[in-house]
């Protein structure tokens, strides 16, 4: 595929979801941060039911580094992974007070290093906290709408963004990062593809290999 075409597809997604943004709620940088972390194999709508009782009392590096790691538990449970989250939780606090002086580093090189934050938690970050998209992050919805439009034929998250970078103007990276996952939700899911109301089928290497071609 070409990068007019991706250009294309990304604007025709544009229109088609106009109200596309960051789907977890937060105020600050560290919120986010959080918010990322605990949506590691959990849904957004289930971090943002379960913050809000964290952040109401807990939101600063600060209120974290002496705070008993059973009281951490206790409130993120409902996301999963509760035990090693929490932990992430706090090794991550500690760090950014000790050597960030409380403040989210805003750097990929950064970011990457404190526990629990991978290279798709980090673009979230830059992008959605800092408005400085990096690359784009893979996740389930991305991976999976790359693979069906035929934008890259690879498994691993790190490769499929090489993929896209190599693909995609950096100007779209934004975009492009908020509408893959409100396409993957709402309309080229998992196991139920609506392809009939699909806005970018035409373009799409699933819909004519395995839709039309069936």
């Amino acid at each position: 595929m070409s990068t007019e075409q991706i250009v294309e597809i990304i604007n025709i997604l544009k229109k088609f979801y106009p109200d596309a943004k960051c789907s977890l709620n937060f105020t600050t940088p560290f919120e986010l941060l959080i918010a990322v972390m605990l949506s590691a194999q959990c849904t957004d709508e289930r971090v943002n039911k379960t913050t809000p009782a964290l952040f109401a009392k807990y939101n600063k590096p600060e209120d974290f580094i002496n705070l008993d790691i059973s009281i951490i538990e206790s409130i993120i449970h409902p996301c999963g992974f509760y035990k090693n989250k929490a932990k992430n939780i706090k090794n991550m606090s500690i760090i950014l007070h000790e050597k960030y002086n409380g403040i989210v580093p805003r750097t990929m090189e950064e970011l990457v290093t404190l526990p629990g934050i991978g290279r798709k938690s980090a673009n979230v970050v830059m992008l959605d906290a800092f408005n400085s998209p990096q690359g784009i992050a893979v996740d389930t919805h991305a991976k999976r709408i790359s693979n069906r439009l035929g934008l890259s034929n690879n498994s691993d998250p790190l490769k499929i963004e090489q993929d896209l970078i190599n693909l995609i103007p950096s100007e779209y990276f934004k975009d492009i990062n908020h509408l893959f996952v409100w396409h993957g939700r709402n309309t080229c899911k998992a196991h139920t593809q609506n392809c009939s109301i699909c806005p970018i089928k035409n373009f799409c290497k699933y819909f004519k290999t395995t839709i039309v071609g069936h």
